[in-house]
């Protein structure tokens, strides 16, 4: 794992990050790697990965830290990264895999409601996604505003979104 975060900060090459990024996605999936990884500082590293052009290696980053969000300890370093993610869904294609990618990740980070006051500017861009978006991406966004809607305080910020 040290050397996949390493590799994927000495890399410039897209092909090399988006085969580092599945690895320590797929790695994820095992509790012990999550906090493995971020005490690697692995989660500041792919978080990085969001800023890259090229979307393949974007969604990769957005997948990995989708899995990684499954533990506390991470979501508590990667809401750092919430607003840039919701940036990403704003800006992404309509229906796109990098689209689809972060709304995954926000519905987890969503889950409790400690990070919900760092969406708040994106729910008029949900609901968008909602009445525009492929059957797909409509079920992710319906996941993260059910999320949001179990918070009373953000009754209303959802009732007085413009759309």
């Amino acid at each position: 794992l040290q050397k996949l975060i390493h590799l994927l900060q000495a890399t410039d090459d897209p092909l090399i990050q988006e085969q580092a990024l599945i690895t320590l996605s797929n790695s994820a999936a095992f509790s012990v790697n999550q906090d493995i990884i971020r005490n690697l500082d692995g989660l500041s590293v792919i978080g990085g990965m969001l800023s890259n052009c090229v979307p393949k290696v974007k969604e990769k980053a957005l997948n990995a830290l989708n899995n990684l969000s499954m533990n506390i300890k991470n979501q508590e370093e990667i809401q750092v990264f919430i607003t840039q993610v919701c940036r990403t869904v704003e800006s992404a294609p309509l229906n796109s895999d990098v689209q689809l990618a972060g709304l995954r990740l926000l519905t987890n980070m969503s889950v409790t409601s400690d990070y919900h006051q760092k969406m708040i500017n994106s729910i008029p861009c949900f609901l968008h996604l909602l009445s525009e978006g492929t059957e797909r991406t409509q079920i992710q966004v319906l996941k993260a505003l059910v999320n949001l809607s179990a918070n009373p305080a953000m009754t209303r910020h959802l009732l007085r979104a413009q759309v």
